[in-house]
């Protein structure tokens, strides 16, 4: 039964990355801008809402301009369609395909003293995409180039950054303290989490919602298969850490080709929740999206740690992390413990991807793209200390986005190394990290 049971966890999750041929690039291009399956996901389209701001911040005072005329035209300026605002001044208009756009507004159908900051926007479409433009319509003028504004802006998206890496970091920190193995395909579960809410939002039409939990529930059960059939016969033949990290290299490479033959290179959005006007508090601007992320990362990272320290399975977690042997004598059932991390681990990375990829939408490398952070985290923190992951996690993420007041974008993981060298040649255990005798 045991076996039975690995073998359909093992296939459920395998089977799972493999229904998402459906989403292939070839399958996310409509025909027609008129057509479109039930089952597909919607033409491409672009949209947004004309409001006029009063000239200042408050969004009590803003009003909905009615009856202004929107253009979209090819860049040689080939007409593709139109529209007219309405009651709430929003305005839509179908595409037909993805490709390099314009749009205008009809100045002269605007109201006696509305001015625009631009009254035409070049914008790209990919397959399946629904664009949304903003037109700054009697904007507050407002200092955003300022250090301080930047930084206070930087601080709040550092915030929600930091949280998401700390929950995906708090697994690959128990599964290297639990079997330690440096796994490098943690990444890549990451991305299957985004991927297969992905699946069930934009091909199923799904809520995203339901989608995300789901495609926690799966990834968790992806990964309790994954020790039970893969990594725990390993074990139990006595390969070596290294041989098991040259061995989760592979099988990283091999997800992620994986991603990219079924999902294709185009980085895509959800459904629901792309498009989000921001709020605007003093200098800084945070989408309700990006609010309800971070509240969602912060209550689930203290619910790891009341699970960590409060119940049995925590306890025999860090148990096994501390002293695999003594645990084991103390009547742990260490491989049962270990297949739970890797459920626990990979569906936080589960819930990461899903919440990374609702403000940057989904892309096949998204989960490799943060893999260097992950493992700087974890140092920072203490190799294989759940606490420190949390928190080596939380100040990677923050000062990754906070860098980049002060240093070129391209240059902010270099940023955050540099701060984990620092801290090593201080204190080599890390953060949180116990020191251990030599010799």
């Amino acid at each position: 039964m045991r076996r039975l049971l690995v073998l359909l966890a093992a296939a459920l999750g395998w089977g799972v990355v493999l229904c998402l041929c459906p989403i292939s690039a070839g399958a996310q291009t409509p025909s027609s801008t008129t057509t479109t399956p039930a089952s597909g996901p919607a033409p491409e389209n672009v949209f947004g809402v004309l409001t006029d701001k009063k000239g200042t911040i408050d969004a009590n005072d803003d009003v909905p301009i009615v009856g202004v005329r929107v253009i979209i035209t090819t860049p040689d300026g080939t007409p593709v369609g139109e529209s007219t605002t309405d009651d709430t001044g929003a305005f839509k208009v179908d595409l037909p395909g993805e490709g390099t756009y314009k749009a205008s507004v009809e100045t002269s159908t605007l109201p006696k003293g509305v001015t625009l900051t631009r009254d035409s926007i070049d914008f790209p479409v990919n397959p399946g995409q629904s664009r949304r433009l903003n037109f700054e319509v009697n904007a507050a003028a407002r200092e955003t180039t300022g250090k301080f504004n930047q930084f206070l802006q930087a601080l709040v998206d550092g915030t929600n950054f930091g949280l998401i890496i700390a929950m995906c970091a708090v697994g690959l920190s128990l599964i290297y303290g639990t079997t330690g193995l440096v796994n490098f395909a943690h990444g890549e579960l990451v991305t299957m989490g985004a991927m297969v809410a992905f699946f069930f939002n934009r091909t199923l039409g799904w809520p995203l919602i339901l989608a995300g939990v789901l495609a926690v529930v799966l990834v968790g059960a992806f990964g309790w298969g994954l020790d039970a059939g893969f990594w725990g016969p390993l074990r139990r033949r006595g390969t070596g850490n290294i041989t098991m990290m040259v061995v989760s290299i592979g099988l990283q490479l091999a997800l992620v080709n994986l991603y990219l033959y079924q999902f294709g290179g185009l980085t895509r959005p959800y459904s629901d929740f792309h498009a989000q006007e921001a709020w605007t508090v003093g200098p800084v601007d945070i989408a309700p999206k990006k609010l309800a992320s971070t509240l969602i990362s912060l209550t689930l990272l203290i619910l790891v740690a009341v699970l960590l320290q409060r119940t049995r399975t925590g306890k025999a977690m860090r148990a096994i992390a501390d002293n695999p042997d003594l645990a084991s004598s103390s009547g742990i059932n260490v491989d049962a413990v270990i297949r739970m991390v890797w459920m626990f681990g990979a569906g936080l990375a589960a819930v990461g991807g899903v919440l990374f990829s609702v403000s940057q939408d989904v892309n096949f490398e998204e989960g490799s793209g943060l893999l260097l952070l992950l493992f700087a985290a974890i140092t920072l923190g203490g190799l294989g200390a759940a606490y420190g992951a949390l928190l080596g996690g939380f100040i990677i993420g923050l000062f990754v986005n906070v860098s980049t007041v002060w240093i070129p974008t391209e240059l902010k993981n270099v940023g955050a190394l540099a701060v984990l060298i620092l801290v090593l040649l201080v204190r080599p255990q890390g953060l949180l990290g116990r020191a251990e005798r030599i010799g």
